[in-house]
């Protein structure tokens, strides 16, 4: 497939303006100035562009209620706060191919009839400000930023927000407490952001790799990118590959690829000859997946058929040397860390579950604490804010039902039984 979010990545000084224009950046922005707002709309309604930073929603949807809400100004905000466990497929694009967001954003803002849009940066992530700065400043010197944008009479300006590292934040409305300057905690909906998002405007928040796809959209139409991949979920999808493969990196793939075919036939298969044993398939808050179960599309759709869900395309790869209570004890003090507190059902049953985790890895696990790990789960799910409250008790969930004879054997022995763990 041709390479649409990571051409010219391994370019010398990819990220410079000068490298994006020879490469055909900005083409997009040159097409999409010429058209009605409304005409930008269709064409990602016609891709079937879904949201790439997990949920899987239909793009020009959210666009369409936040451009028929009257009220001015309408913000737009790029969610770059990549904090999931085992995802760092935006940060190829933060570093290496910066011009193709920015052309996204303004093409966006044209859309939405938004004059100012930002960049929320995931903290930990120091070298992409500079790089997203210097970026910026380089569209201003085009005049692809700005006033009077390609002397059309449009004006879009973005500016860059580093977030302090919560990963709370990654949640849409939380991301937006945390721009206008408050604690980053999720906002009961509705009202949605669309209506009533950043300082109480119609707000549109977007993943970096869902904004980075409107360049493409707009630049060959939505019905040809509605062609590449998966008829339900089209377009193109990043996916980051990490744990025991031979070959861990940022692959891009046609949305609708098997999940078999990442592994075996991208990452180059299990490390050390080994033995798969379970997989993650969309980052640490999407339920595992044994073995014999990676023969699915990686797509939003087939994924909740195969009993997990797309997240955001993280891969984690797990053989049979991984104990599977350890990984569970280790993505609950995760989640238990980084829950804000909120919500009853989050701060403590992410508290529980990890105090009950912690026992049985311990060797101090009693027969019923398995049905009690089940019950807390399911006490949580769909009780919370945000998702997760919900992605803590469905990895707990998950891994109690594909592997519970590890937990078993955990308590019976009051060790772990694996010989590497």
């Amino acid at each position: 497939m041709e390479k649409i979010l990571l051409k010219n990545i391994d370019t010398p000084k990819s990220a410079d303006i000068d490298v994006y224009l020879n490469a055909g950046g900005y083409r997009g922005l040159t097409k999409a100035i010429e058209l009605e707002p409304a005409d930008i709309i269709e064409e990602v309604s016609t891709s079937g562009l879904k949201g790439r930073g997990g949920a899987g929603f239909p793009t020009a949807m959210k666009w369409r209620f936040a451009s028929a809400d009257p009220k001015f100004p309408k913000y737009l905000i790029c969610n770059a706060d990549e904090g999931e466990p085992g995802t760092f497929k935006d940060r190829s694009i933060l570093e290496k191919n910066p011009h193709l967001l920015i052309e996204g954003m303004i093409i966006s803002g044209i859309a939405l009839g938004s004059v100012q849009g930002y960049i929320y940066l995931r903290g930990e992530y120091p070298e992409a400000k500079e790089i997203l700065e210097n970026s910026i400043r380089q569209a201003h010197d085009k005049n692809y930023l700005g006033n009077d944008i390609l002397g059309k009479g449009k004006t879009f300006d973005i500016s860059v927000y580093q977030g302090a590292g919560a990963y709370i934040c990654g949640e849409e409305t939380a991301l937006i407490e945390s721009i206008e300057g408050k604690r980053g905690q999720p906002r009961s909906k509705p009202p949605f952001p669309v209506n009533q998002g950043a300082w109480d405007m119609p707000t549109i928040v977007n993943n970096v790799e869902t904004l980075s796809n409107i360049p493409y959209i707009v630049e060959i139409g939505g019905e040809k990118f509605a062609g590449i991949g998966s008829e339900e979920c089209p377009g193109p999808k990043l996916f980051c590959v990490s744990g025991s493969v031979n070959k861990p990196g940022v692959y891009e793939l046609p949305m609708g690829i098997s999940l078999k075919e990442i592994i075996y036939d991208y990452a180059g298969g299990i490390k050390n000859n080994g033995t798969l044993k379970a997989v993650i398939p969309g980052g640490l808050s999407t339920p595992v997946l044994p073995a014999n179960s990676i023969d699915c599309k990686m797509d939003f759709i087939s994924m909740q058929e195969a009993g997990s869900m797309l997240g955001s395309g993280a891969v984690i790869v797990m053989d049979e040397s991984v104990c599977m209570v350890k990984v569970a004890y280790r993505a609950m003090k995760f989640f238990e860390h980084e829950s804000c507190g909120k919500c009853v059902p989050c701060r403590e049953g992410t508290d529980w579950l990890r105090k009950v985790l912690e026992r049985i890895e311990n060797g101090k696990g009693r027969d019923e604490d398995i049905d009690l790990l089940m019950y807390v789960s399911g006490t949580m799910t769909g009780r919370t804010f945000c998702p997760l409250g919900d992605g803590a008790a469905g990895v707990v969930k998950a891994l109690i039902h594909h592997f519970r004879n590890e937990f078993e054997d955990h308590i019976r022995a009051k060790k772990c039984t694996l010989t590497q763990n």
